[in-house]
C-alpha cells in the first residue's frame, strides 16, 4: 500500500488548506482513506499530491470544478497517473487558455472604458455609453462580453 499522509501533511505538501481538501472530497475530485479507531482520521494517498496539483493547475487556466472532475474521471482512480495520461488531459486546454486571454484582454481594456453594464453613473460613462445603448446588446456587460460599442445616431 502506498504511503498514507494526514490532512495536515496533505495540506502542507500541496500548499492547498485541509478546508479546499475536505471540499474537494465531497466533490470526488479526491478521495482518502479513513483508519478505523482512534476518531477515524482521514488519511491520503502519497499519489492525491499530483490529483491536487492538477487541481490547482486546472483551476488557474479556468477550469471549473465540474471540468476538472470530468478531466479527473479519465485517469487511474487509485495509483499514479503515466505521463501518457497527463499529455491527454492537457492537450485538451489549449482552448480553454486561449478563451481566458480573450477574457483577461477584454477585462483590460475594460478597466480604462466603459464596460456596458448599465450598472455605472459616471459622467465618464455617458460619453461611453449614452443612452445605454449597451443595453440594445442584451443583458449583462456587452463591452466586456467582447460586444463592439453600439454605433451611435452621429456615426
Amino acid at each position: 500500500m502506498a504511503q498514507l499522509l494526514t490532512i495536515s501533511e496533505t495540506a502542507r505538501r500541496s500548499g492547498v488548506a485541509a478546508s479546499a481538501l475536505r471540499y474537494y472530497e465531497e466533490r470526488g475530485l479526491i478521495s482518502a482513506v479513513v483508519r478505523e479507531g482512534a476518531g477515524h482520521h482521514r488519511r491520503y494517498p502519497r499519489p492525491v499530491l499530483r490529483r491536487i496539483a492538477f487541481i490547482v493547475f486546472a483551476q488557474r487556466v479556468g477550469l471549473t470544478l465540474e471540468e476538472i472532475a470530468a478531466e479527473l474521471a479519465k485517469l487511474p482512480p487509485h495509483g499514479v497517473p503515466t505521463r501518457r495520461d497527463w499529455s491527454r488531459l492537457s492537450s485538451n486546454w489549449s482552448r480553454h487558455i486561449e478563451e481566458r486571454i480573450a477574457e483577461l484582454e477584454r477585462l483590460k481594456a475594460g478597466l480604462t472604458e466603459c464596460i456596458g453594464c448599465g450598472c455605472l453613473s459616471l459622467d465618464r460613462c455617458k460619453l461611453s455609453n449614452p443612452d445605454d445603448r449597451a443595453a440594445r446588446l442584451g443583458a449583462g456587460p456587452r463591452y466586456w462580453l467582447g460586444d463592439p460599442p453600439a454605433p451611435t445616431a452621429k456615426g
